[in-house]
């Protein structure tokens, strides 16, 4: 049936810039780094505005040296309105590929593998949309920026 076919359209993508890795050390789940997020902008067809600095990206690096991440923060669109975000991903590499990550040298994104699933929460209005879609989103990072390209599912 053509009913049932999930696809994706692409949305707009996020520029996160990033400060330095807070290092929580080792804990019973893995070993967490929060990263703070520090601005950004926001571009694409179905939204543009900017990353509102203070939010936060919560990697938890499992024993296998792959991490999960939670990243909570807020965008606001052009006209105004603040959209919280919560993206949880996850981020699998071959161990070399890490530490060349941690290092600070460039990698490219076909090295890795770097997921994610954003849910947003927007007033009623215009972006309210966010609130009643699901979406997938790649991603890729240096040292100082996440790049998140959102498409909606379809």
């Amino acid at each position: 049936m053509q009913d049932d076919l999930i696809g994706l359209a692409f949305a707009f993508e996020i520029r996160a810039t990033i400060g330095a890795a807070l290092d929580g050390g080792p804990g019973r789940l893995g070993h967490r780094r929060i990263i703070p997020i520090t601005g950004g902008t926001v571009t694409g067809p179905r939204l543009t505005g900017r990353v509102i600095p203070g939010g936060a990206d919560y990697e938890l690096i499992r024993p296998d040296g792959n991490s999960e991440v939670e990243a909570h923060y807020t965008i606001e669109a052009t006209d105004g309105t603040p959209i919280y975000i919560c993206n949880k991903g996850l981020f699998v590499a071959p161990a070399q590929v890490i530490e060349r990550l941690d290092a600070g040298d460039p990698v490219a994104p076909s090295d890795y593998y770097f997921r994610s699933a954003p849910v947003f929460d927007a007033r009623e209005g215009p972006h309210a949309w966010l609130s009643d879609r699901l979406f997938a989103a790649t991603c890729r990072f240096t040292a100082t920026e996440v790049t998140i390209r959102v498409f909606e599912v379809t």
